[in-house]
């Protein structure tokens, strides 16, 4: 699509977050295409929950949530698929039945270093390139852009409701 053509382009930061929407899901879409190169079954939306496990440990579905800033549906929708995909297992809290905690099954264990060791870095090297020369300052601005809302939402900055 050439620039001229592209209405969000045109429209600045009015579509600014259907524009970060639209790059989400195209970068998501090529790494997508790089993990079947690497035939890993598991889509690329569930990979930073898994990353999370490695990292953290066993976790409850709330802090998950909190932890990637995904709605607690969608940490469950996931966690449901990881779960049938042998990935991770889901058990009862000890101290609170109700509350859920999943952890990194052996073969999400086994999952998780191998996509350590040969795919997430071709992804991040991809990404790297693509960035390369602002790749520091864009992550800047993203940070900047999610603390200000976590600081006061667009409705507060609106001058409608000051």
């Amino acid at each position: 699509m050439h620039e001229s053509d592209d209405v969000l382009r045109s429209t600045g930061l009015l579509t600014l977050g259907t524009r970060f929407r639209r790059l989400g899901e195209r970068l998501q879409a090529e790494t997508q295409v790089v993990l079947g190169e690497a035939a890993t079954q598991v889509p690329v939306a569930s990979h930073p929950l898994l990353n999370l496990l490695d990292r953290r440990g066993p976790q409850q579905v709330g802090q998950i949530s909190e932890a990637l800033g995904v709605t607690q549906p969608g940490i469950t929708r996931a966690v449901a698929s990881l779960s049938k995909s042998g990935m991770v297992a889901i058990r009862p809290s000890d101290s609170d039945g109700r509350i859920r905690v999943v952890s990194l099954t052996e073969e999400g264990t086994a999952f998780v270093a191998q996509c350590r060791a040969e795919v997430w870095p071709r992804v991040e090297r991809a990404v790297a390139d693509l960035c390369d020369g602002f790749a520091a300052e864009l992550l800047d601005h993203l940070d900047r852009i999610e603390d200000g809302l976590a600081d006061r939402p667009l409705s507060r900055r609106t001058g409608d409701t000051e």
